[in-house]
């Protein structure tokens, strides 16, 4: 299993959390102005069109997670949210920690401009994302069994697909993100697949594929009331466990890569 080393790639979690309030939070018109491109500081232009986002190669490490192109399209009755990277999808995975406190979760992520409530959360709660994540220390989908050994607590190293819902961590002034947590006592609305976590946090048997260098999640339509049209982004990240285990659950210790480079959602469902 590769190892990755945790550091600062291109846009801080500082900086993310200010444009996650400027542009995450975005209406879909807003957040694709002409739908021609974002610049990302670094003299590039990410093409944003119908057909997805294109990112430059090479600006963000490991390879694994250097995104070069993200979409959303329908397909049938389903949506297919689709990250292609540099090198192979999925190669690089946290090592085990041996505890669940203090564990990593390495992530492939599409913010969107849907609200929470599309899939049973709480509406207006957050930034609704959906991610692919691996996490070897413990298991989030106790409603399936992922590798089909008779086990459903067993199956956090393999990639699978999770609803969250980001919202800015204000314990730190630093600028990171984390996954929304439920306090003590709080009944938010849930989607009824919640694993039971203290989280706003989904765990559906949405279909994950990753094969060579793309990451592939299948959504019914259904399962979003049938959305004419939103927005998107695509994100790589790492994400870790807080040690003492109290709010912030859940957080976001490092934003490897942005499609967009500015986290503006350019992108527009298409159609395949």
């Amino acid at each position: 299993m590769s190892r990755i080393q945790i550091r600062g790639r291109r846009l801080t979690v500082a900086a993310a959390l200010g444009l996650l309030a400027a542009g995450l939070l975005a209406t879909p018109a807003a957040a694709h102005p002409g739908g021609k491109g974002h610049p990302d500081g670094k003299g590039h232009r990410h093409a944003a069109e119908h057909d997805g986002i294109r990112s430059p190669r090479g600006d963000a490490r490991p390879s694994a997670f250097d995104l070069v192109r993200t979409s959303v399209r329908r397909d049938g009755r389903h949506l297919v949210f689709t990250e292609q990277v540099r090198g192979r999808a999925g190669s690089v995975r946290p090592e085990r920690h041996g505890s669940f406190a203090g564990s990593e979760v390495l992530s492939y992520v599409w913010p969107t401009s849907l609200d929470p409530s599309a899939v049973g959360f709480t509406a207006g709660s957050g930034t609704l994302a959906l991610a692919a994540t691996s996490h070897p220390d413990f298991d989030d989908t106790p409603g399936y069994d992922e590798d089909r050994n008779g086990r459903t607590d067993d199956d956090g190293a393999r990639w699978h697909s999770h609803w969250v819902v980001l919202v800015p961590d204000t314990t730190r002034p630093d600028g990171a993100l984390k996954v929304r947590d439920i306090a003590e006592g709080e009944k938010p609305d849930l989607p009824r697949t919640w694993p039971g976590v203290p989280l706003y946090l989904d765990s559906p048997p949405y279909p994950t594929r990753l094969d060579a260098h793309t990451v592939r999640i299948r959504v019914p339509l259904a399962d979003l009331g049938f959305p004419k049209d939103f927005a998107y982004d695509g994100v790589t990240a790492a994400l870790r466990i807080n040690a003492d285990l109290h709010d912030p659950l859940l957080r976001v210790s490092n934003v490897l890569d942005v499609a967009s480079g500015d986290l503006s959602l350019p992108g527009r469902v298409g159609r395949g």
